[in-house]
This record gives structure tokens, C-alpha cells and sequence, in this order.
């Protein structure tokens, strides 16, 4: 069987942040602890929103879940017994790298109640209704999209942030929002271009600039019929955790 090897200026390239233009770092929990979110996250913040209910499933999603190791903390850190089979808090990952999600899957220490699929958000989303019907609910309780909508304004545009967030405001009845300010896009764009690689599609026309979160915050209360119920602060990152609600 043939063999290769990966010299040393591709592995820096592959490791280097500006080489993963749709967020897929390859090694994000590395600099971006779990533990930068969910220290400003209550561990009670399924019954503090009203899922206490230990006979009734609970579904939590979390979009662009990258390896999954946030994925899992967030459950442990919510789920007070998460090694119980008899848990009905259900987690379901999602990622377009399909390279980390079958890390994600192999590492996955809680097979009963978390699950990992590649997909990509912007496209169909056939499998989430699947998901859905299979635990025989018709919305996810919590939705997180953390550090994602960079990513789809950066590829897709404005029309693709905005259709980004009517989706997943259209399949959750909360969201936890992490938008990335203004800064961190100049940033990304100037990674890429130091790399030598042609600049997003989008970076130079896109109208919707300046405070990011904002934007998110009125295109979901304005258009999504959702409404802003907790600010959990500002993350080690300096970026708001937003916490909405299906009005």
C-alpha cells in the first residue's frame, strides 16, 4: 500500500486559521476553550427556560459543532446525570467538515444522547425534520449557533445570514446566539489573503456591517417572531451570548 507524507509548510498551512474559510478550524478547541462559554452559561438553563420536565424529550442542536467538544461540555454541563440512559435531553451536532465530525463521532463518550451528522446549514435540512420526527417533536427546545454567522455572511452574503437566521429561528423554540463583531471579519479576510488565496466572495459588498450583533438581534425580533430574553455577557472574545425566545 502507498504511502504519503505531509511536509511541514502544508501542515502549517492547515493549521494556520486563515486556511479554514468556512470555520472548520481543525484545531478550534485549542485556542477557544469550551470552558470561555460556558462559564457565562447557568448550569440550570434548561429549567430556568422551562424544560424540567424529565419525561418529556428535550432536543438541543448546535450548529457548526466543529469536533464536538463543546457539544459534549454543553451537555455535561447542563445535564446533572448525562451518563443515564434514562436522560430525555437529547443533543445533535452538526458540522460541514465532515473530517471533524467523525472525530466528533469517534470521541463521542455519550452515545444514548448526543449524535453527530455532517450537513451544512445553508443547504437542505431533510435530516433535521428527521431528527425531529424520529423523538416526535416539531421544533429543537435549544438551538446554539455559536461563531457561526461570520462564516455564512463571509460565503453566502447577506441574503445567507439572514436566511441563516429565519432557519434556525423556523426550528427552535430558543437560540443562543454568538455573532462575531465586524473586527474579526477584516481579520478573516486578511488571514486569507496573507495565505495567498483569492478573498471571500462577499467581504467587499456585503451591506450589513458595523455592530453584527445588533443586525442579528433586530432580524430576529423584527422578522422571526422571536424576542431577546437573556444577555449572559460577553465571552474571553469580547462577544455577546444571546439568549432568544419564540415569542
Amino acid at each position: 500500500m502507498a504511502s504519503c507524507s505531509l511536509n511541514s509548510a502544508f501542515v502549517d498551512d492547515i493549521n494556520d486559521p486563515g486556511a479554514a474559510p468556512y470555520g472548520n478550524f481543525i484545531n478550534y478547541y485549542t485556542f477557544n476553550p469550551p470552558e470561555n462559554r460556558l462559564s457565562l452559561i447557568p448550569t440550570t438553563l434548561l429549567q430556568d427556560i422551562g424544560y424540567s420536565d424529565r419525561h418529556q424529550p428535550t432536543l438541543i442542536l448546535d450548529v457548526g459543532c466543529n469536533s464536538g467538544e463543546l457539544s459534549v461540555a454543553f451537555y455535561k454541563h447542563l445535564v446533572q446525570e448525562p451518563e443515564s440512559d434514562g436522560s430525555k435531553v437529547h443533543l445533535l451536532g452538526l458540522d460541514l467538515d465532515e473530517g471533524l465530525i467523525q472525530r466528533a463521532q469517534q470521541t463521542n463518550p455519550l452515545l444514548s444522547n448526543i449524535s453527530f451528522i455532517s450537513l451544512d446549514i445553508t443547504a437542505a435540512t431533510d435530516q433535521l425534520q428527521d431528527y425531529l420526527n424520529q423523538h416526535s417533536c416539531s421544533s429543537f427546545h435549544l438551538c446554539l449557533c455559536l461563531a457561526v454567522t461570520m462564516w455564512v455572511h463571509l460565503n453566502h452574503g447577506d441574503s445567507g445570514l439572514l436566511q441563516l437566521l429565519s432557519r434556525l429561528a423556523s426550528i427552535s423554540q430558543h437560540l443562543l446566539m454568538e455573532a462575531q463583531p465586524w473586527k474579526c471579519y477584516r481579520s478573516a479576510a486578511r488571514r486569507l489573503r496573507k495565505l495567498g488565496r483569492s478573498d471571500f466572495d462577499h467581504f467587499k459588498t456585503l451591506k450589513i456591517r458595523g455592530d453584527i450583533a445588533k443586525c442579528v438581534r433586530e432580524h430576529l425580533e423584527r422578522h422571526c417572531g422571536m424576542k431577546l430574553i437573556h444577555s449572559f455577557g460577553r465571552t474571553a472574545w469580547d462577544r455577546k451570548l444571546l439568549l432568544f425566545k419564540k415569542s
